[in-house]
């Protein structure tokens, strides 16, 4: 596991943007996994500068997201969907038959999340998978419980994850409850996470991860211990507990 840490966010978006470019330019095909959420976003607007100014080409990369919010229309401002093109898709040249993002409201959901798993391994896996972290140690919306799924599954959203996701809605009580996720399974399959965090609110639950060492089914993050090649990219608030 290597440990990168920026001084900002700012840095902290670049670094992920040079790792990620690298593959792009070493592999024009590369599977890539994408996470939501604010950690991200300036990873995807520094991608979007390089592709616009310098020639970054999308233009046979495959995307696979992590999740999805249960129950809500992919135009809604709030979806997974709408985030992604309004952050990064509708502003590169991606294809858009390569765009794959868990369908929020599928007709038959086990056989969906099945599917959704056997489309990436039809693609070879993920080679290159972006993660953020939530304050409870959930990667994607796997959350800490007494077991983990493997596969893409619906899952049940905590009080805190809830809570966190609240200020992108008008209130707390519009915030969906249910989430379709990747597994962790599925997640560890990637030939390469790349892990970002940033902020104070996530200093606590890094420094539980990298000075614990105890992989626990109650801090999902921790499973990446058991991966052969994650980088983890913090800026120093996230890092300042790591660091005591």
């Amino acid at each position: 596991m290597k440990i990168i840490i920026e001084k900002n966010y700012s840095d902290l978006s670049k670094k992920a943007a040079d790792i990620i470019e690298k593959e792009i330019r070493n592999k024009s095909d590369l599977i890539l996994g994408l996470a939501t959420g604010s950690t991200p976003v300036g990873t995807y607007k520094e991608l979007i500068r390089r592709h616009k100014e310098e020639g970054l080409d999308f233009a046979k990369v495959t995307t696979f997201n992590l999740d999805e919010y249960l129950g809500i229309p992919h135009d809604h401002i709030n979806s997974y969907h709408y985030f992604m093109y309004d952050n990064l898709f509708k502003h590169i040249n991606i294809d858009e038959d390569n765009i794959n993002i868990p369908n929020g409201n599928p007709e038959n959901v086990e056989e969906y999340c099945k599917s959704y798993d056997e489309d990436i391994e039809k693609q070879g896996g993920i080679d290159l998978q972006i993660l953020g972290i939530g304050e409870n140690g959930h990667i994607a919306f796997n959350e800490p419980d007494d077991k983990l799924y493997l596969g893409t599954h619906i899952t049940d959203l905590t009080e805190s994850t809830i809570r966190a996701n609240a200020r992108f809605f008008d209130s707390i009580e519009e915030v969906p409850k249910k989430a379709i996720t990747m597994g962790l399974g599925s997640i560890m399959k990637a030939k390469k996470i790349l892990l970002l965090a940033n902020g104070k609110s996530k200093a606590n639950i890094i420094g539980k991860l990298l000075k614990d060492e105890v992989v626990s089914t109650y801090n999902p993050a921790s499973l990446l211990l058991l991966h052969p090649d994650v980088t983890i990219i913090l800026d120093e608030e996230s890092a300042s507990e790591y660091l005591k």
